[in-house]
Formats: structure tokens, C-alpha cells, sequence
């Protein structure tokens, strides 16, 4: 395990926990795919510990938990800049948009905030879309094209996927996940997070 390596790139899925209001409601929720954390753990992690001084952080946000995300960018250290990637998520099936869950209108997308620490990292494409349009997969599993669009637009330097829900063996025929480090509990992690 690489525990000093420092990252130009932090990519990040939190497992958010969502409060919920009924029975129904906590059958459907992210605690029946796979263990969450509070927002008080994901802040105590020593995820500064691990950015080189200039670094990009891309994190997952679902917008329940919009607020969480910004606060959590802010604690490890990082300034919000703006929206990089906005999944609208198609059925698997076929090519409809998918109607998910929400408390008020039904969810259909996903956003992946930026955030920045010491000075911008080099664009190395000016031409990467902010919109994916694509089929959702299993529960909370995110499309590989932000994977490749995050190399494209910031180049191949250290980067580290936390809270990975796949592995770069799993089924990388692509080269989804070469350069890539992970750490989550369904991977064989690459890093230790230092305490």
C-alpha cells in the first residue's frame, strides 16, 4: 500500500446517509446497498493529508445532500469553484430518462462539484462537456466516462478515487481505472488514509 503519495486529484462518492421519513422510505434507502458514514466521520478524515498543494477535489453530490458536500469540500480544505459534471441518468433498458426517488419532484440526476486547493491545475482540454447522458447501473455506481473526462481535462497526474465501489481489476478493459488509486470498502485499497 502506498500511504505517502500525494494527489493532484481527489475524486470522491461519499456515502452520504440520508435521514428518512417512513418505513418504505428507509427500505429504499443507500443503507440497503452499502454502509454509509455521518457527515462527522467524513469530515475526520485526513484527507488533507493526502493533496499535494495545488489539487482538484470532483465530488458526487446528490442534491439532498448538496449542503453536506459543500461543507465537507470547505473542512478538507478546499474552496467550491463550480458544477464539472451533470449525470442525467437513463434507464438501462433503454434510452428514457430514469425516474428515481425524491421528496419533492423524482430524481434523475447527480452532480460532481469542483473544488481547488492552492493554485488551478493546467486544463489540458477545453473541450470537455459538462452534461453525461447515460444508463444508471447497480445502486450508486457512477458512469466510467467522468473518470475519463477527469483525465482528459486535467491530464495524467496522481490521482485517487475514495470511496471506490469498483476496482481497477474488476472488469477495466478500457483502461478506466490505469493511473488510478482507490480506497472504499467493496475494493482492494491501494492507500491507507493516514490518521
Amino acid at each position: 500500500m502506498n500511504e505517502a503519495k500525494k494527489y493532484d486529484i481527489i475524486y470522491a462518492d461519499p456515502p452520504w446517509q440520508y435521514k428518512v421519513w417512513s418505513k418504505k422510505g428507509a427500505e429504499r434507502s443507500a443503507e440497503t446497498h452499502y454502509q454509509t458514514q455521518s457527515a462527522a466521520y467524513l469530515k475526520d478524515m485526513n484527507i488533507p493529508a493526502l493533496c499535494k498543494p495545488d489539487c482538484v477535489l470532483l465530488m458526487w453530490a446528490t442534491f439532498p445532500c448538496l449542503e453536506q458536500a459543500l461543507e465537507l469540500g470547505r473542512t478538507w480544505g478546499f474552496t467550491y469553484k463550480a458544477v464539472a459534471f451533470t449525470w442525467i441518468k437513463t434507464n438501462m433498458n433503454n434510452e428514457r430518462i430514469f425516474v428515481g426517488m425524491g421528496y419533492y419532484t423524482r430524481a434523475n440526476a447527480e452532480i460532481v462539484l469542483l473544488f481547488t486547493k492552492g493554485k488551478p491545475l493546467t486544463r489540458h482540454a477545453k473541450d470537455v462537456p459538462q452534461v453525461l447522458i447515460s444508463p444508471r447501473a447497480r445502486h450508486s455506481e457512477k458512469p466510467d466516462e467522468i473518470r475519463k473526462r477527469i483525465v482528459r481535462l486535467f491530464g495524467d497526474v496522481a490521482r485517487l478515487e475514495l470511496f471506490a465501489r469498483q476496482s481497477p481489476t474488476a472488469y477495466d478493459s478500457e483502461n478506466t481505472f490505469e493511473g488510478w488509486d482507490v480506497f472504499g470498502n467493496e475494493v482492494n485499497n491501494s492507500i491507507e488514509i493516514p490518521k
